[in-house]
């Protein structure tokens, strides 16, 4: 399981639109909490985002490129279990006036791992769960109630995902993670075509990369270089550094302001502000 903790000591896949550019309202409450230890080499935090009162107008929720697998649901409504894979540019969902949705994000190759599912038929959707994992989709449905507090919920998420990781026989493709490992050790600043000497052909690269990830190596690498850019300027103090692209690869700021709004959704100027 050791490849699975390299993951977790290079990446941390960052949603900043909720945390520092003020598109959340004071009326709704986002929380992330760290996983037990049995499923913390799988699930990078468990999640809610809730209203804390009805809301006068339908809200938008938006989620940047992070390269993760996320399992959610309606905490009123758990049968509506849902599954979202990898997506390359952000994502809008319009929730409506009251809402209260619990997630479960996992690492970057993680859910693919542990489910032997091919990632890439996940990708840019929303996929009803009970369609790709029926067993889970049904225990979320018989075992999550309204009653429920968050810290109850993450506690049964915690509890049946370990049991399920100690069933697994899991097994794990070193070539893979040596890709992996060589993409975060350049903070996804690479050509992926020269760089990334992992015993495998182009090929072969592209497809496994596509089952465990859920796209090809350049796209996935695009994304880490995306949440390297969001972990540094959420921690710089001098956020209108307007030479910062220079240091992530990009040649002029104009290709990086589109690059970074088609992850995000809006300038970096509009996202740091």
């Amino acid at each position: 399981m050791k490849e699975l903790e390299m993951i977790r000591a290079y990446y941390k896949p960052m949603q900043p639109s909720l945390g520092f550019n003020g598109t959340l309202q004071s009326n709704i409450l986002y929380h992330e909490v760290t996983p037990a230890k049995a499923t913390h080499n799988f699930v990078y935090c468990f999640w809610q985002l809730k209203t804390l009162e009805q809301l006068k107008n339908d809200f938008v929720y938006k989620v940047v490129s992070d390269g993760c697998i996320d399992i959610f649901f309606e905490h009123n409504h758990p049968i509506q279990n849902f599954v979202m894979g990898f997506c390359k540019t952000y994502t809008e969902f319009p929730i409506g006036k009251s809402f209260h949705y619990v997630g479960v994000r996992f690492f970057p190759s993680a859910f693919p791992i542990l489910f032997n599912f091919n990632a890439k038929l996940l990708s840019d959707k929303s996929t009803e769960l009970k369609n790709i994992l029926p067993d889970l989709s049904n225990w979320i449905s018989k075992s999550i109630y309204s009653e429920d507090s968050f810290n109850g919920i993450v506690e049964k998420l915690n509890f049946k995902l370990a049991e399920i990781i100690r069933s697994r026989s899991l097994r794990y493709d070193s070539r893979f993670f040596k890709a992996l490992q060589i993409i975060f050790e350049h903070d996804g600043f690479l050509g992926t075509e020269t760089q990334l000497d992992a015993d495998l052909s182009s090929r072969q690269l592209q497809r496994i990369f596509n089952y465990f990830i859920g796209t090809t190596t350049k796209s996935f690498s695009d994304v880490v270089r995306f949440q390297y850019i969001l972990n540094k300027k959420s921690m710089s103090a001098n956020k209108e550094d307007k030479s910062f692209y220079l240091d992530v690869g990009f040649y002029d700021q104009a290709h990086f302001i589109k690059n970074f709004k088609k992850f995000y959704g809006f300038t970096p100027s509009e996202a740091f502000r």
